[in-house]
């Protein structure tokens, strides 16, 4: 007898558990969208070049068009459906909102994933490609535009609006600056 190609999972999403059949090849962007109609998670390339479809998964950011749903399993996902607290936008929802960092809005979910996880991994003082000292004792880097752009450059926008986005996940991590001192005056500068 051959082995089957399917199995039932429980994905825990946005806090809630879903549970259901999927072949072994879905990707875990084909089970929110076409199997849970969690439709915000956009599907661009479909080949992990483009970010449309970027998702928290145990609050890191992953492209979930090159992640199995199998493999997603026991894990916490966070789709832009979960980012806001009840009707309460998220900072980086908020700001991106308020400074129009998006034109047609499709690749924004992605972006907005990919903001609220690359914030996180600023204040951990995670380095990028741009970051002048990469000692762990330096702590964060300043987070310039730079910064954002490097640390944001998985995420494509057809439609250009870089300056906006650059602009909008600045303030966000600005609004973080009361938990986390000394990133408001270089989110600042970066947004200017």
């Amino acid at each position: 007898m051959a082995p089957s190609t399917s199995s039932a999972i429980t994905l825990n999403i946005n806090g809630e558990k879903y549970t259901l059949s999927v072949d072994h090849r879905t990707t875990l962007l084909d089970a929110l969208r076409e199997r849970l109609d969690l439709t915000g998670t956009k599907k661009g390339c479909d080949q992990g070049q483009c970010g449309a479809c970027t998702v928290l998964l145990d609050g890191r950011r992953a492209v979930s068009c090159l992640q199995l749903a199998v493999a997603a399993e026991g894990r916490e996902i966070t789709t832009i459906e979960g980012v806001a607290e009840g009707e309460r936008l998220h900072p980086v929802q908020q700001a991106f909102l308020d400074l129009d960092g998006y034109q047609c809005g499709y690749c924004t979910p992605g972006q907005i994933c990919s903001a609220v996880a690359m914030i996180e991994e600023h204040a951990a003082g995670w380095p990028s490609a741009v970051t002048d000292d990469i000692r762990p004792e330096a702590g964060p880097p300043p987070l310039t535009a730079e910064e954002i752009r490097e640390r944001m450059s998985g995420n494509l926008c057809r439609c250009g609006a870089y300056v906006s986005i650059v602009q909008a996940v600045a303030r966000a991590a600005a609004g973080e600056a009361a938990a986390k001192p000394g990133i408001e005056a270089e989110a600042t500068e970066a947004a200017a």
